[in-house]
């Protein structure tokens, strides 16, 4: 494996030496995101810890219990083609032409979306894999159209029916699809919240076990940069080719890209299997972490008003199962007359 890999914080010209820039690893209003984040996140920033106690407040004095973290998830805010155009659009000011993946959680609905318009975007998802105590992302990239049904099919039911040997069969079938790819997403992520030592040890087994089925590791670009320092030296460790993911879920466009010279994404799937990534950091980045997170968590939380399904408000955008397995906006749980119109109601449907 030639894992060849570059740091740069500006590309120095930017069409000079490399062609194509690759965004990978965004998030739109189809993807379901855990409110244990959010709340985690919101909760160092004063102002949005205001907004997040407030609903939770309201939210008990009206149902007299508490808000079930559990049950609940928020979406982001903008649709398939506002985030594929801000990346292109980011992406051509650099001088690039411009590749895009988008990856929802476990949902092929924006990919399909965008081909049905006539964008050319690869069929991806991000795969949520349980491991134990533990729960891994998978980027997966470029699935066969005339397979991907069949494929998405099988992932979804793992996540349900967690198996080993049927994990090693689906790892497997993707890997063989030559213009496809499978990263491993952020690994040092503990998001079941089993502790770093547990996660770290669990990361590495499952790294070992499947390793001939992950063709490169993330550096993530919401995660924090010594978590990423990290991250590096496990991708040495497994002799594995680092790729970006910007990982955005806001209006922030990804902070790092890779470039190539590749004249589609599956050149470019390619590169990366063969070992060649090149990867370009951008100057937000650098900024304080949780800033970025920050901005990240007021972008949820602001008010869209020409939100394309026509949610405004934030919890227009936040969804509660309830007990009987109904779903409804958390717009509508607080405001439960007719003044909660029937967008407020309704989530969007999974794929």
């Amino acid at each position: 494996m030639r894992s060849h890999i570059q740091f740069e914080w500006t590309p120095s010209p930017p069409g000079e030496r490399f062609r194509t820039g690759v965004s990978l690893h965004s998030h739109t209003l189809h993807s379901r995101e855990s409110f244990d984040f959010i709340r985690r996140a919101g909760l160092r920033t004063p102002i949005i810890a205001a907004v997040i106690r407030s609903f939770e407040s309201r939210y008990y004095r009206r149902h007299g219990k508490h808000f079930e973290l559990e049950r609940a998830w928020w979406t982001p805010p903008l649709s398939p083609p506002e985030v594929r155009g801000q990346e292109l659009s980011q992406l051509e000011q650099l001088g690039f032409r411009g590749l895009v993946a988008i990856t929802d959680h476990d949902d092929i609905q924006a990919p399909n979306e965008l081909r049905s318009a006539g964008q050319s975007v690869p069929l991806a998802l991000e795969w949520s894999v349980p491991f134990g105590p533990a729960l891994f992302h998978l980027g997966v990239y470029n699935l066969a159209p005339h397979r991907a049904p069949e494929l998405f099919k099988g992932m979804q039911e793992f996540r349900r029916r967690p198996a080993l040997s049927r994990l090693t069969e689906l790892l497997a079938d993707l890997a063989r699809n030559p213009a496809g790819l499978v990263v491993l997403n952020h690994p040092f992520w503990d998001e079941t919240g089993i502790g770093n030592a547990r996660h770290e040890e669990a990361v590495r087994i499952f790294a070992r076990m499947f390793r001939p089925y992950i063709h490169a590791v993330e550096l993530n670009g919401l995660r924090p940069p010594g978590e990423n320092d990290r991250v590096r030296s496990f991708a040495a460790s497994l002799d594995a080719t680092l790729i970006s993911g910007g990982d955005r879920h806001g209006v922030e466009p990804n902070a790092v890209l890779n470039i190539t010279n590749a004249a589609d994404f599956s050149e470019f799937a390619q590169e990366i299997r063969e070992g060649w990534s090149r990867l370009l950091f951008l100057n937000r980045y650098r900024h304080p972490h949780s800033l970025r997170l920050a901005r990240n968590t007021i972008d949820m939380l602001r008010t869209y008003n020409a939100h394309v399904c026509g949610w405004r408000a934030w919890t227009d955008r936040a969804f509660y199962c309830d007990e009987s397995g109904v779903v409804k906006s958390l717009a509508a749980i607080l405001t439960p007359n007719a003044r909660a119109n029937k967008a407020r109601a309704q989530a969007p449907v999974a794929g």
